[in-house]
């Protein structure tokens, strides 16, 4: 498994690429990118802040769980934090396994727990101003 917090852009293609996953008949990828708007407001950019040893784990941990539960060979997490303007790339998911139902089935297992599991927190950023994204701020930790 590999799980990597950075501030820098990827290539989802030249990331997957990089791993030879010998006996793998599948591979899924999901790419989540910065939306242009939420919750009827012009969004310009987003913030994301995180603990990264305390990130690191967690992500760890989904990844553990879904390789487990969906037979998968190989998962690869890429997370960026910092400032993202619009349509940027936050995060990639890939995994790899014999079938390709399992690859979707785990590949959707990771990125919902990233939504609801993962300690990453978002600023939106407007020319109303910036508002953190409902219960996902450093104050929800304690």
């Amino acid at each position: 498994m590999i799980i990597r917090l950075q501030s820098e852009d990827f290539d989802p293609e030249r990331e997957a690429q990089m791993l030879d996953v010998k006996g793998a008949g599948a591979r899924v990828s999901f790419v989540g990118t910065v939306r242009d708007s939420a919750r009827d407001r012009t969004i310009t950019a987003l913030e994301i802040e995180h603990y990264p040893q305390m990130t690191r784990a967690e992500l760890a941990r989904i990844g553990a769980a879904a390789q487990s539960r969906h037979n998968l060979q190989e998962v690869l997490i890429i997370h960026r934090h910092g400032r993202l303007a619009c349509h940027e790339r936050i995060v990639l998911v890939t995994v790899w396994s014999a079938h390709r139902a399992e690859a979707f089935a785990g590949c959707q297992a990771i990125v919902d727990a990233l939504k609801t599991r993962a300690p990453f927190w978002k600023k939106e950023i407007s020319p109303e101003g910036a508002l953190w994204v409902p219960g996902q701020t450093p104050q929800d930790l304690g």
